[in-house]
């Protein structure tokens, strides 16, 4: 009787043993499953230096390039930062990573806790310096990618501002043929829903008017962008749109007797007697955001994407001897009910040029559609 209540209490202590083993292994599995603490980026402004990747030199040009480092001048002047807090790495072509991770690996050897970069093609090249590099803040200009610790991507509705400068186009045109110097084809979904807006602006003020889109391939090629107006214009196009970087097509339209739409910023600076808006960039008001949040330590690695509530895209001031008579009223009314939340542009069913219909009665496009998804041209479209 003892050696069975010896051998019960035994086996009983066993189990005891191999449970209290299992709670410590399961406690173990619990702890290492937890997610890691999201490292929180809180830098002291004496202590910040900020690398910027430019695709070209913003001291050449009206463009994109000139535009985002006007913006980080505004930052800069804002939240009073010296000038040996910023770091420029100019002239760095995107289609390149090894010289985009030269750069990025310069700016920290240097010293640079913050990097932007502001154009497309340094997206995957930012994510991977991202994982090498986990104290540096990674924010990418355009895109689509992000991590979950120090790596966003940053961009803007400048289709709101593209189609309040179509309404200026279609209302000024009498060939009823507008040209578009499109950087990308219809696969990249920023240039296309540009694009796409510029047209539907175009549309709600004529009907009659068709958009001749002429494809660079290039972020960054003057001289594509000089053959591509030219030849827009040789077509018969007497207003001339723009997603490329340099003033190059309204230059060609002043040439040429015509008139235009700048990209950017304010072209008229460039070609007076030709643009008669342009759609706009205040880049100031997402970098002084971004970096005012990693000196307060609120920063986190989302995606922004503001708009003309935010004050990060606009038109610039119409050029009043140039545009149609009733277009600053028209502009007006349409921007007041973007502002006001009645009117999203790619609202309800939109019909493409290849005859199908995309969106839902009621209903808007997602950011998530809008940013990455909108390969078609509207229906007024022509692609040369």
């Amino acid at each position: 009787m003892k050696k069975k209540i010896l051998k019960v209490t035994g086996i009983f202590l066993s189990l005891v043993l191999v449970m209290g083993m299992m709670a410590g292994c399961g406690s173990k599995k619990t702890t290492s499953d937890k997610k890691e603490e999201k490292k929180q980026f809180k830098i002291a402004k004496k202590d910040l230096k900020i690398g910027v990747i430019h695709i070209s030199d913003p001291s050449e040009g009206s463009g994109y390039t000139y535009t985002h480092d006007q913006g980080i001048v505004a930052m800069q002047k804002k939240l009073g930062l010296k000038d040996n807090q910023i770091v420029r790495k100019n002239n760095i072509t995107d289609t390149d990573p090894t010289k985009t991770e030269t750069a990025i690996k310069e700016c920290i050897e240097d010293g640079c806790n913050v990097i932007f970069g502001t154009s497309w093609g340094y997206m995957d090249t930012m994510e991977a310096m991202a994982k090498e590099y986990p104290d540096v803040v990674f924010s990418h200009g355009t895109g689509y990618k992000k991590n979950d610790s120090n790596f966003n991507n940053y961009f803007g509705r400048i289709y709101q501002a593209r189609y309040l400068s179509g309404i200026a186009a279609g209302l000024k045109t009498k060939s009823n043929k507008i040209g578009y110097v499109a950087a990308m084809g219809k696969d990249n979904a920023e240039v296309t829903g540009g694009v796409d807006a510029f047209a539907m602006g175009i549309y709600s003020v004529n009907k009659k008017a068709k958009v001749y889109v002429k494809v660079t391939n290039s972020w960054f090629n003057p001289n594509e962008e000089t053959n591509a107006a030219k030849a827009l214009i040789s077509q018969g196009c007497d207003v001339i749109g723009q997603h490329c970087d340099t003033p190059n097509p309204q230059l060609e339209a002043e040439k040429a007797g015509v008139w235009g739409v700048g990209y950017n910023s304010d072209m008229s600076k460039d070609a007076p007697k030709a643009t008669l808006t342009s759609t706009i960039w205040h880049w100031g008001a997402y970098y002084t955001e971004a970096v005012q949040k990693i000196i307060d330590g609120t920063w986190k690695p989302e995606v922004y994407y503001g708009g003309m509530k935010e004050g990060l895209v606009d038109i610039a001031p119409l050029n009043k001897k140039l545009i149609a008579p009733g277009t600053e009223k028209k502009i007006n009314e349409a921007k007041e009910k973007m502002l006001s939340g009645d009117f999203n542009v790619f609202d309800g069913v939109i019909e493409t040029n290849d005859g199908k219909k995309v969106g839902k009665k009621g209903e808007t496009l997602s950011d998530e559609n809008i940013k990455g998804k909108i390969n078609w041209y509207f229906k007024n479209i022509v692609v040369k």
